[in-house]
């Protein structure tokens, strides 16, 4: 049944414009939770029914073009033919096989893995974790129709960086970010509220009904000369260290703001990201890593959701070496009764969380993941300009 319900077309993978169906994330979190595929199928007709933002999900929008092998690249980020995307890449993958599709494809659409709050890259990062083909399909379609370059390229080595940890490389852009916050403040409203003409022609109509995305995508194509400074850890160490620490460090950020929508977002997609990187060749993982780097700092910075240092060292001194036995039997009660609290949300970004951190904990056996599954999210409020009718044209 589960299978069926990754594989359901009867929704669009938006609604209300730019707003994600995410009804397929909450099946493989709940599933891998260890949840009946009863509980399953109520919680997918709930949510198709009536999402968390007090409307249901939509029938499939119709493409507005074709796509072939010589256009797919025209139509990124243009919104207009999800379900072209979608009969392209499911024709690529039935004639070359799926492995090879993402060799082929992946190089150019991992640098728009930001776009529509990321849940392109989490929708086929997921697919790939439950190996469920139609799902692979859906992400790199939505991957393609969504696509905001984060500009990877920009991005320098930066010799002058001591810096050994991804968190010692957060740790410098929060302090850096704190100690002149007016002038980054300042920099931060120039670029969302009075951006370039050619910054705005890159931004597509409907997110600008947006609060977040269209601030991310104006941070994206503008940029910040300390965004593309490369530190040595994310070229130069195991790449497998590399995903650890990204993990610790998001956690941290998580924990530092508990519940925080955007940061929550940036931990889905790391999952994503690294299951996107064990399909593809071993020299690409050093690029989807420093693409990751790139955008993340852009979603922070849009937002300002950089932590107090102070506040982050303690949260890593108190957590960081901290570990469970995980024959203790306490700590499988404790997980039983966060996924009875995850079944009952009806906000799908909670039984992610719960799945995700179980999954590191599981994996590492770091306090730090038991301690951030109980900080749940909230639907955040719609602006006013969800008022207006989307821009689907």
């Amino acid at each position: 049944m589960i299978n069926e319900l990754l594989a359901d077309k009867q929704y669009d993978i938006e609604f209300n414009g730019h707003l994600t169906n995410h009804v397929k994330h909450a099946v493989i979190a709940l599933a891998g939770l260890g949840v009946p595929d009863k509980q399953i199928a109520f919680y997918y007709q709930r949510y198709a029914a009536m999402t968390p933002y007090g409307m249901g999900l939509e029938p499939p929008r119709k493409a507005l073009h074709q796509v072939n092998a010589s256009n797919w690249r025209s139509l990124l980020g243009k919104r207009s033919s999800f379900s072209a995307y979608c009969d392209f890449f499911r024709q690529q993958i039935d004639q070359y096989g799926r492995e090879q599709v993402l060799a082929r494809y992946l190089p150019d659409l991992i640098d728009g893995w930001v776009g529509s709050l990321t849940h392109g890259t989490i929708h086929l990062g997921w697919a790939l974790l439950a190996d469920h083909k139609e799902m692979s399909v859906e992400g790199l379609a939505y991957m393609a129709y969504s696509y905001v370059p984060c500009y990877s390229q920009r991005s320098q080595d930066d010799p002058s960086l001591n810096e050994i940890t991804t968190f010692d490389s957060i740790l410098r852009l929060a302090q850096s970010w704190h100690q002149n916050v007016k002038e980054m403040l300042a920099w931060q409203s120039a670029v969302i509220d009075t951006p370039t003409e050619e910054v705005m022609a890159h931004i597509h109509p409907e997110l600008q009904r947006s609060g977040l995305q269209y601030r991310i995508a104006c941070v994206l194509h503008q940029g910040h000369k300390e965004i593309y400074r490369k530190p040595s850890w994310l070229t130069q160490q195991n790449t497998e260290q590399t995903w650890l620490q990204l993990y610790q460090t998001v956690t941290l950020i998580y924990l530092a703001a508990p519940g925080n929508f955007q940061v929550l977002h940036l931990l889905t997609s790391l999952l994503a990201m690294e299951q996107i990187a064990k399909h593809l060749p071993e020299q690409e993982s050093h690029n989807i890593l420093c693409c990751y780097w790139v955008g993340m700092q852009c979603m922070l910075f849009a937002t300002g959701n950089l932590a107090h240092p102070e506040k982050l060292q303690s949260l890593q001194r108190a957590y960081a070496e901290h570990y469970d036995d995980l024959r203790n039997p306490v700590w499988e009660r404790e997980w039983q009764l966060i996924t009875t609290r995850a079944v009952e949300e009806e906000e799908e970004h909670n039984p992610k969380l719960v799945y995700m951190m179980k999954t590191l904990w599981l994996r590492t056996r770091c306090t730090l993941y038991r301690a951030a599954a109980h900080q749940f999210t909230s639907t955040p409020e719609l602006p006013p300009s969800f008022e207006d009718a989307p821009n689907l044209d």
